[in-house]
């Protein structure tokens, strides 16, 4: 890493990566290039790490006067690992010694015995074999141009059915995408950037005012109030013109931060505004029941028509209906974000390979039901099956059902008749 690019060390503690045990993968630990300011400093993505925490198979193993050395694979690499022995490990009684302390009377509690069976437990969780696994957490370090770990803490882990392994890799696979291949930003922001940290600074207070206080509808100028501490503040004139103008210089900004948040918030679907006005009022998508009630009922709708049936109602189409019907200023996005909403409630289906949406919540009707039914099996096995009205499934078994029922209606008749 060249020099230039590393940021000063004074900026590391701001990084959460650089107090905690980093659980990388091996292979990234290896390849981790060392800081050219702080020995034992490595940089992996931009983060400042110098301990990590590792899970793997020993594929090797050596043994020292005072350490293990351990050699952990998790797939992506192999490193070394110096595993100091405990005290347990280093002490070498005879067993006479223990087997005479330990005579008493029978059926008694020996506190000599039990202590024994705890120190041998603790010395089959410290001394690992080739092949099973082991956690290791320490700093990092570079011994005659290898990478190395000096472990602080390991021990060994019992794995039977890997449900350990799997739980590890799902965590680490979820600190990489959230965390550790994020490049972050140590350095201050510049003046250029203020306008845009303010309005993301903005955008995160309204979300939180609207999801905190369960907000259904809003105007601009009754919550403008919550991003005041966002202006910055100007200092105290000498003359009371030059004050008037600051005052009205700060509610002109508060009122475009205001406009610029809200234009973001419509972005990603979070509010709308049902009418146009000059005293607008913005609907909050989540909490705004018309919205849902009104989709839910054109779903279902069109989900009864023979032209949907099949293959469910195309977005674009939900879109022009609720457009028509309640608000022409709905966009694509909250309407997304509406119909996601409805799917976790299970109250629709949303197949993403045609990109159509059928109704499940009026499943109780047949046709429906089974429209629904071959919906599913024309995503899940390939392309789909177009069948005519009067020879649909559902009218094969109901014919097949009835001549059974009245076969068995027959039979019964003759046996009175017979008898």
């Amino acid at each position: 890493m060249d020099p230039a690019d590393e940021p000063p060390s004074i900026l590391w503690g701001l990084d959460p990566t650089f107090s905690a045990f980093a659980r990388l993968y091996v292979g990234d630990v290896l390849r981790m290039v060392e800081s050219t300011q702080v020995p034992g400093i490595f940089f992996y993505n931009m983060h400042p790490i110098y301990k990590v925490d590792v899970f793997g198979t020993v594929v090797y193993k050596k043994e020292r006067e005072d350490f293990f050395c351990y050699g952990v694979d998790d797939g992506t690499g192999v490193i070394k690992c110096l595993c100091w022995k405990n005290n347990l490990l280093k002490e070498d009684e005879g067993p006479n010694t223990w087997q005479k302390c330990s005579h008493g009377a029978q059926g008694s509690f020996r506190p000599v015995a039990e202590l024994e069976k705890l120190r041998q437990n603790q010395k089959s969780r410290c001394c690992v074999e080739i092949g099973e696994l082991l956690r290791v957490r320490g700093p990092v370090k570079t011994s005659r141009q290898q990478r190395e770990i000096m472990a602080s803490t390991y021990y060994k882990v019992n794995d039977p059915v890997m449900a350990v392994r799997i739980a590890w890799m799902m965590e680490v696979l979820e600190l990489y995408n959230q965390c550790y291949r994020k490049h972050l930003q140590l350095q201050t922001v510049s003046i250029g950037d203020s306008a845009i940290s303010s309005v993301c600074k903005a955008t995160s207070i309204m979300k939180d005012f609207l999801k905190e206080e369960m907000v259904t509808k809003f105007r601009p100028y009754d919550v403008q109030d919550l991003l005041q501490p966002l202006i910055s503040s100007h200092p105290q004139t000498a003359t009371e013109n030059q004050e008037q103008l600051k005052v009205l210089s700060s509610c002109q900004e508060l009122r475009q931060l205001m406009k610029e948040t809200l234009q973001v918030l419509q972005d990603e679907g979070m509010v709308y505004c049902k009418v146009k006005s000059k005293d607008e009022v913005y609907h909050v998508t989540v909490h705004d029941e018309e919205l849902f009630i009104a989709i839910k009922d054109i779903i279902r709708e069109d989900s009864k028509r023979e032209k949907y049936a099949e293959k469910g109602c195309h977005i674009l189409h939900i879109l022009s209906a609720v457009r028509q019907r309640y608000s022409l200023n709905v966009t694509r996005t909250a309407l997304e974000l509406v119909l996601k909403l409805l799917e976790c409630d299970s109250d629709i289906r949303i197949s993403c390979l045609h990109q159509t949406l059928s109704s499940a919540s009026s499943f109780l009707t047949p046709t429906t039901f089974m429209s629904s039914f071959t919906t599913s099996m024309n995503f899940h096995f390939g392309p789909p099956v177009r069948l005519l009205p009067g020879n649909s499934i559902l009218s094969v078994v109901l014919r097949g059902i009835k001549r059974r029922v009245v076969r068995l209606k027959n039979i019964v008749y003759l046996n009175r008749i017979s008898c």
